[in-house]
């Protein structure tokens, strides 16, 4: 039987509805139950596959090919579930689904109207692709009183008086605001976040208070008083050090435990949560520290590289090492200033990104690291950068640039126009629409025996989630190797370069990959473990 969770949010934005829901899958796991994470999104687009990172943060891809919001990364490294595309759905996606079907006539000539239709849209999608789960937590994306939320907050009400009884639970995530003046705790934003859900026909079974403190039990009274429910249904989510502390917390405030309660299910099995107080030691308690530069051009919204800072403190983690990442704009880098702001890092990332804006400020960082022999990590378009670079100051193609951003003499990077999956041959054009017509989703890869990347990786043949349109120009293979840049991985056909790496450089990487989507707490991804563990080598010799 499977249970549905439904995660609300008031007040304002941000306040950690992702993390919550992971949060708790992560708990109900340990308790031994089959958990999955789903999303709700209500903007307009079909995907955040065509919004800027600066606007909506970075754009998390799954396996199978999907652009979802990043919060299915906190889903996927909490719970270790791969997500899948039918674990997030925008308003965009539904009422394309919606208006497909009126234009085929399945409607049979009936009006088509926000209730019923697109709230049987969102209850079947809510409900489909479940397997074995004990239980689908589902967060709702946005704020309790946004307009775009409506169409969702009814759904999931409907769906409330449909299921079985004692198969469903609503949690509300608040803020319970500290003011200074005041010198107390206000509950009143968190007694209209609640009366404003109850509007809308639902009324929460748990209300998850975020503060920056621990919350007075006069307090937390007062607001089951006013949202009628048990004192013991109102859960501190107090802020922390490190997320991954936050099911430590939360286990210890009592959040599973109650979820349990709810649904009438007998607590058999305490949750064995040492190894996440040993990620959790690890990070307050390092042995050693490292300085990592990411030189990035959407540095001012750090969820921009959401997964990426997460990836690093899991190399950190690996290593028992802090991870102090200097965050640097790659404009920085076509003035002096540049670098200036390197003389002191043990390593250098350069991460993915589109476009020219800042593009010859990721050659400087990479050709810096190459020339000063630091660790050097180039993903996506990170490695497109550095090869550009090897390709004018070593190879000597003095004219090499990508069509990404004009017409070049020596196109070393280009468009993809054609590649495989699986038996099936996939095809872009220029002109082809911007959204879902990247490479997207896992493609296997082969490297060369005896390379760096292979000895990381244990093995030469791996998996890894792509999100680009352009590629490295396999005709160029041959002089670039020749000038020391090793194409180490292809794809299996042998027609698109994967890896590249510097034969006379102790960790020069580029990988066409995201490798920073596969990696979790608890099982760090080999490449940004050996990454600071070369940083730190780096950091000693210094």
């Amino acid at each position: 039987m499977t249970r549905f969770i439904f995660i609300t949010g008031g007040v304002v934005s941000s306040l950690g509805k992702g993390l919550a829901s992971a949060a708790l899958g992560s708990l109900l796991q340990a308790r031994g139950y089959q958990v999955r994470v789903r999303k709700l999104d209500p903007y307009l687009n079909v995907d955040p596959g065509t919004m800027s990172p600066i606007e909506h943060g970075e754009v998390y891809v799954t396996d199978d090919g999907a652009e979802t919001d990043l919060d299915l990364g906190h889903y996927e490294r909490f719970t270790g579930v791969s997500a899948t595309k039918s674990d997030n759905v925008t308003t965009g996606r539904i009422y394309s689904e919606v208006l497909g079907k009126e234009r085929r006539g399945d409607y049979l000539g009936g009006t088509v109207q926000v209730i019923p239709h697109v709230t049987d849209a969102i209850k079947k999608f809510v409900t489909a692709d479940i397997n074995d789960e004990d239980f689908i937590i589902c967060e709702i994306g946005g704020t309790v009183g946004d307009i775009e939320s409506l169409p969702f907050l009814e759904a999931i009400r409907q769906l409330g008086n449909e299921l079985p009884d004692q198969d469903t639970m609503f949690i509300h995530l608040t803020l319970v605001p500290y003011l200074q003046a005041a010198g107390e705790l206000k509950t009143k934003p968190t007694q209209h976040s609640v009366k404003e859900l109850q509007s809308v026909g639902i009324r929460p079974d748990m209300v998850v208070c975020r503060c920056d403190r621990p919350i007075p039990e006069s307090q937390r009274n007062k607001i089951a008083l006013f949202c009628n429910i048990g004192p013991e249904s109102v859960v501190p989510a107090i802020d922390v050090d490190t997320i991954y502390q936050v099911p430590i917390n939360y286990h210890k405030d009592g959040f599973d435990g109650q979820v349990l309660k709810h649904f009438g299910i007998e607590q058999k099995i305490e949750p064995n949560l040492d190894s996440w107080k040993r990620i959790v030691s690890r990070i307050q308690e390092p042995e050693g520290e490292v300085k990592i530069a990411v030189v990035g051009k959407y540095i001012d919204l750090p969820d921009a590289y959401k997964s990426l800072s997460e990836a690093l403190n899991h190399g950190g983690i690996a290593n028992n090492a802090r991870v102090n990442l200097d965050w640097i704009s790659s404009e920085v880098f076509e003035t002096n200033e540049g670098i200036k702001k390197l003389g002191n890092v043990d390593g250098i990332l350069v991460p993915g990104g589109f476009g020219v804006r800042g593009a010859e400020g990721k050659m400087m960082a990479a050709r810096f690291a190459r020339e000063q022999v630091l660790p050097y990590l180039g993903i996506c378009f990170g490695m497109q950068m550095a090869v550009i670079e090897a390709a004018r100051n070593l190879a000597g193609i003095k004219n090499a640039g990508s069509t990404e951003f004009g017409a070049c003499d020596d196109p070393v990077i280009g468009l993809m126009t054609e590649w495989h999956r699986g038996d099936s041959v996939e095809t872009r054009g220029a002109g082809d629409n911007m959204g879902g017509t990247m490479r997207l989703g896992s493609y296997p890869a082969l490297l060369e025996k005896g390379t760096l990347i292979s000895d990381i990786y244990g093995g030469t043949s791996i998996d890894e989630r792509h999100r680009h349109r352009y590629e490295v120009n396999i005709n160029y293979r041959e002089k670039l190797e020749l000038a020391g840049l090793k194409f180490s991985g292809l794809s299996p056909d042998g027609t698109l370069p994967e890896t590249i790496e510097l034969l006379d450089h102790p960790w020069f990487i580029g990988v066409q990959y995201h490798p920073e989507l596969k990696s979790r707490p608890f099982s760090p991804h080999p490449l940004f473990r050996s990454f600071i563990a070369a940083a730190l080598a780096q950091s000693r010799l210094v």
